[in-house]
């Protein structure tokens, strides 16, 4: 990925040029800026410029996207008050609402369409869970967690029924694909990054926002959810669950690609959250 930088601000642009092995990708990107854009000024994504897809052996998929204003709230919050923090996720709450609007047919992975679409909410994350627990197993993760958390599913698996239809979820929405204004304004300027893209319960998405606001802590947790908006009845609950999968899902992929610092952290919050009963606050 490029960016490329003109004397007119108006014509910059991202470049991106996609690896034979993800050229698939394209066409998801393309189709869910797509749908985003068509929320109209509610919310700052990228907007799909140009695009060539690969079409000789050895060709290279490009696309160009424009170039929003901002940096990662990652590496700008290092030059911030932490009493600035709590701003960015309230409108990372209302950003996810915005997104949410965009309701989907079936639950499943999204490409240009859904993939192995699932019919319901309940089918949907007990087969999600099952997945990552056996390669949870696979990776050598521990028999006594693996345990606990099948547990936990089949003893309050029924929240996920509760969800009766599904949203586009942006699925990634953490510090490092949030854009923010340079300075001090407390805006957010720019949603990216959706390759990881599903159609699911909206509250999966903000369980994921929540979760992965590693070293934060309630002020932000609360500054969510409330720039997200009303919730359901069994949000708590279901939330609490949510939490649980991520942390299942984010222990895997670091065992599978050899980072083995987080895992001990990552593992003692799957042993906490297997653990809650579904009447303990969150």
């Amino acid at each position: 990925m490029h960016e490329l930088r003109c004397a007119d601000p108006a014509h910059c642009a991202i470049f991106k040029v996609y690896a034979p092995e993800w050229a698939w990708k394209q066409a998801k990107e393309i189709h869910v800026y797509r749908l985003l854009a068509d929320l109209g000024s509610a919310l700052p994504v990228p907007q799909v410029l140009h695009h060539t897809p690969a079409r000789a052996p050895g060709g290279r998929a490009v696309t160009i996207l424009s170039l929003l204003e901002g940096r990662p709230l990652s590496e700008a919050s290092k030059d911030l008050d932490a009493a600035q923090i709590p701003s960015f996720y309230r409108q990372m709450g209302a950003a996810l609402a915005t997104i949410h609007q965009i309701g989907q047919d079936a639950y499943g992975y999204v490409t240009d369409r859904i993939l192995d679409p699932r019919p319901d909410n309940g089918t949907y994350m007990r087969h999600q869970f099952a997945k990552k627990l056996t390669e949870f197993k696979t990776l050598g993760g521990a028999d006594r967690l693996h345990d606990a958390v099948a547990r936990r599913i089949e003893r309050d698996g029924t929240l996920f029924d509760n969800c009766r239809a599904a949203a586009l979820c942006h699925n990634d929405l953490h510090e490092g694909n949030v854009l923010v204004a340079p300075g001090d304004a407390a805006r957010v300027t720019g949603i990216i990054d959706v390759e990881n893209a599903i159609a699911a319960d909206p509250l999966l998405d903000l369980a994921k926002t929540d979760y992965y606001s590693l070293g934060r802590g309630e002020p932000e947790r609360n500054a969510l959810l409330e720039g997200y908006g009303p919730l359901p009845a069994d949000a708590a609950e279901r939330l609490d669950l949510y939490r649980l999968y991520h942390a299942l899902e984010l222990w895997d992929w670091f065992r599978s690609i050899g980072t083995h610092g987080p895992l001990d952290s990552i593992a003692a919050d799957i042993a906490r959250l297997a653990c809650r009963r579904t009447d303990t606050p969150s």
